[in-house]
């Protein structure tokens, strides 16, 4: 079942439990259809992880992967990296968190292998950094096949697509293996502008960003309320220097945004750059040009839509102060680590995004205003109404809000995990697919730190729906059929 197909049959039910999403060798979600699946998931009991055939590609090391793996460095814990340099980055991360290991080649990969305990520490490395081997690299490794000759002309053509998005020229377009990659690289970028000094986070964060910050660069500070960032944001800049300043806009999962207009001049006035996250928002709904120096995207979710490439790039903004500098490091630092395969994909895909992107709009926001007004619901996150003023002011004149939308129900404690288990929609990890998609984003997200979370206003019963292109009647009938009277 491709990911077309799930729009009009979605895995939802028990015996979907882990699944691929859509059913596609190469899919990049797969189905967690009960809270209790989730809980499963995180603990990693047998009876869950047994039943997954795959997974998102950073936290659950896909089966060709591991093939690949084994065949570089089966005696000890492995993991292949597309580079020499990615590989000695991932030695490094391993020496310092105190393991030890060395790096090996064969057929176009280079495997770190350590020990156990280290195995643990080079997942990490895996995870926060998105510099991972996709599975159609590993199928590639394991077949022998080198990348398709048109590959340089695909990646050519995919940057002129997001170029284009963007409105910057074709080299201001840096694209990665995944959107955490991109991160990264926007991270190395602003440290070599800047050595030595920490970074703030302008909001509650999606998970790896913030860890990406803490433990790849230099430390990072979470200034996570929204309404009075600005104010603490002006307190961290006169007491310490800052390598750059992160943010998304929309945040994940609440869907604020940190007050570029406000934000912006304190940094430029001490030469700080900052770096935008735009992955829920798109360059369809919302131009940071006035204010990012750099954008770190993901084009795994919208622009693919289909959940089953991986890729990410990173946008130098003609328009910033820094752009020579920043444009400069990017383009001496800069390897083609997005697989041929994965960028053919990524480049058809992104021909019909702008006229998918209306439409998930559209749903988004008709489906937003349907929870706000059923009584079951406690309260509904969505760009539109959190931080609205703000959200506008980046808001292009054709764009929207998006179709990502949070909500709560009442009395969540008690009936958040039934209204979870009877959504008659796709659940599972990502966003910005073709065909609906929930998940209980704190506890997925989250697990080990809910305390956490919920101190910084996130609570561990959100439920989470990335709308799809389903006709938005029966997609409603489907929410509402799932929540009390």
């Amino acid at each position: 079942m491709k990911a077309w197909e799930l729009l009009e049959q979605p895995r939802w039910q028990p015996e979907d439990l882990g699944r691929p999403l859509p059913e596609d060798e190469h899919a990049v979600s797969m189905a967690l259809p009960r809270w209790q699946d989730v809980v499963g998931y995180e603990e990693k009991r047998p009876e869950t992880i047994h039943k997954l055939r795959n997974g998102y590609p950073r936290f659950v090391i896909h089966p060709l992967v591991q093939q690949a793996a084994m065949q570089l460095g089966n005696w000890n814990a492995c993991l292949p990296f597309p580079s020499a340099r990615v590989a000695d980055l991932a030695l490094a991360f391993l020496r310092r968190h105190g393991h030890d290991g060395m790096t090996l080649q064969k057929g176009g990969l280079w495997g770190v292998v350590t020990s156990l305990d280290g195995g643990l520490v080079l997942k990490a490395f895996w995870q926060h950094t998105g510099l991972i081997v996709s599975s159609r690299q590993a199928k590639a490794f394991l077949e022998g096949r080198s990348e398709p000759d048109e590959t340089p002309a695909i990646r050519a053509r995919l940057r002129q697509h997001l170029a284009a998005f963007y409105e910057v020229e074709e080299g201001d377009v840096f694209l990665q293996p995944t959107g955490m990659a991109a991160q990264h690289a926007a991270l190395a970028a602003v440290r070599l502008l800047r050595p030595g000094h920490p970074t703030v986070q302008l909001g509650f964060p999606y998970v790896d960003t913030l860890k990406l910050q803490q433990k790849v660069g230099d430390g990072a500070t979470l200034l996570h309320r929204l309404d009075r960032v600005e104010q603490e944001l002006q307190v961290l800049l006169n007491r310490q220097q800052l390598a750059a300043c992160f943010c998304e806009i929309p945040g994940n999962p609440l869907l604020g945004s940190a007050d570029l207009r406000r934000v912006s001049p304190l940094l430029r006035e001490r030469g700080v750059p900052l770096v935008a996250d735009d992955v829920v928002a798109t360059p369809y709904n919302v131009d940071l040009s006035p204010y990012a120096d750099l954008v770190a995207t993901s084009l795994t979710k919208y622009i693919v839509g289909t959940a089953d490439a991986m890729g990410g790039a990173v946008i130098c903004n003609p328009r910033s102060p820094f752009y020579e500098p920043l444009k400069q490091i990017l383009r001496a630092h800069h390897e083609d680590l997005l697989w041929g395969e994965e960028a053919m994909i990524i480049e058809r895909q992104a021909r019909d995004f702008p006229s998918r992107m209306e439409r998930h709009n559209a749903n988004g926001l008709w489906i937003a205003e349907k929870l706000r007004a059923h009584p079951a619901v406690e309260r509904v996150w969505y760009p539109k109404w959190e931080f609205a003023e703000v959200y506008e002011s980046v808001r292009r004149p054709r764009g929207g809000w998006g179709s990502l939308v949070t909500f709560l129900p009442r009395h969540a404690d008690r009936t958040a995990p039934a209204i979870y288990d009877r959504l008659a929609v796709n659940k599972g990890p990502s966003l910005g697919t073709v065909f609906t998609l929930a998940c209980p984003f704190t506890l997925l997200a989250h697990y080990t730190e809910l305390d956490w979370a919920e101190a910084c206003g996130v609570s561990r019963n959100l439920i989470r729906l990335s709308i799809g292109l389903e006709e938005p009647e029966a997609l409603w009938q489907r929410i509402q059929s799932a929540l009390p009277d």
